[in-house]
């Protein structure tokens, strides 16, 4: 089933295989997989789900206690945080600015790497429409499984126009996508600096590399491998915070916790063949690094996070489960 003939996910009664939000009196949310004849249990009562199904969106639910729920359809942003997940995601306020600063489009050809849980791949599926491409790149299959499952899961159907290849980007970006054929880079691995020249070889002059990276210490080694090419515009950085604000009638402050720091952005635009960027005039600092500096910047040094194979396997299954019910939910409508 492609996109054209897709009945969209987000509309309509709630059907059976569909994922609703449910918020309760104290503002606690619980997401479920709709299923004919199960229930949804909670200390405060239980609420069938066929109670649900066949309500119109947005629909005030009562459970067998009395206590009532607000039934919605997740947005992608409530979707991509309580996903199952093989790799850490990108959150909502990032994939946002990336999506801004790497100007994604309708219709671009995009180069992502890597996949982890999928979360950024449904932003850039959304932004560059079925007119364009996603070309993904990872190097642990359990991660794509993964990221397949949910991408069908919130979509309902496989999208025709996304790839997901396994292996070192490096290594395999040559033999899938051409050069000069990538509209946009976005990279979100440990060390990004190791696939500049394949990244350099696919993108379009003019074209834009974004890098997503946790640490000050990849932030700075990026940066300096872009400008050691000699083929990138001068690399821009930043990092995005959130605060909330309480508003309730004259009670009107910035709530008490805010999401600060998860990454910086980094970004830079390809340059034209034999192009020499001017150089620009700015006071002497103390740019000079060693190759011991170097080396505590590796992803050795800096370690990463890993995923007991028990715990990866029922992601995995998680994921393949919400894949199955959401296209089980597009044959019986049909």
């Amino acid at each position: 089933m492609t996109a054209e003939d897709h009945r969209p996910a987000n509309s309509g009664p709630f059907r059976i295989g569909d994922r609703v939000q449910l918020t309760g009196p104290k503002g606690k949310m619980n997401t479920i997989t709709l299923e004919s004849g199960k229930d949804f249990h909670s200390h405060r009562g239980i609420l069938p789900h066929d109670d649900i199904i066949g309500l119109p969106d947005a629909s005030v639910v009562t459970n067998n206690a009395g206590v009532e729920h607000l039934a919605l359809r997740p947005l992608l942003a409530d979707f991509v945080m309580s996903m199952p997940r093989g790799a850490a995601i990108i959150y909502p306020k990032d994939a946002a600015q990336i999506l801004a600063l790497a100007d994604i489009f309708p219709g671009a050809t995009v180069v992502e790497a890597g996949v982890g849980s999928g979360a950024l791949s449904l932003w850039l599926l959304r932004a560059i429409g079925p007119a364009g491409r996603l070309a993904s790149f990872e190097r642990r299959e359990e991660f794509a499984d993964v990221a397949r499952g949910n991408a069908e899961t919130f979509l309902g159907y496989e999208p025709e126009n996304w790839s997901i290849t396994l292996g070192d980007l490096a290594e395999e970006l040559p033999q899938q996508v051409a050069t000069d054929a990538a509209d946009r880079v976005v990279l979100d691995m440990l060390a990004p600096w190791e696939c500049l020249p394949a990244v350099s070889e696919a993108l379009k002059p003019g074209g834009v590399l974004l890098c997503y990276v946790a640490t000050v210490t990849q932030l700075s080694r990026v940066a300096e491998a872009i400008r050691a090419t000699g083929e990138y515009t001068n690399p821009q950085s930043s990092e995005t915070m959130v605060r909330g604000w309480h508003v309730e009638g004259l009670a009107v402050r910035p709530d008490h916790r805010m999401i600060g720091h998860t990454g910086f952005l980094l970004t830079a635009r390809r340059l034209a063949p034999d192009t020499v960027l001017p150089e620009l005039k700015r006071r002497p600092s103390k740019t000079d690094f060693s190759d011991e500096d170097v080396e505590l910047w590796t992803p050795g040094a800096l370690g990463e996070r890993t995923v007991s194979p028990k715990s990866m396997r029922k992601r995995v299954r998680a994921a393949g489960a919400g894949a199955a019910a959401s296209k089980a939910r597009d044959l019986e409508a049909d």
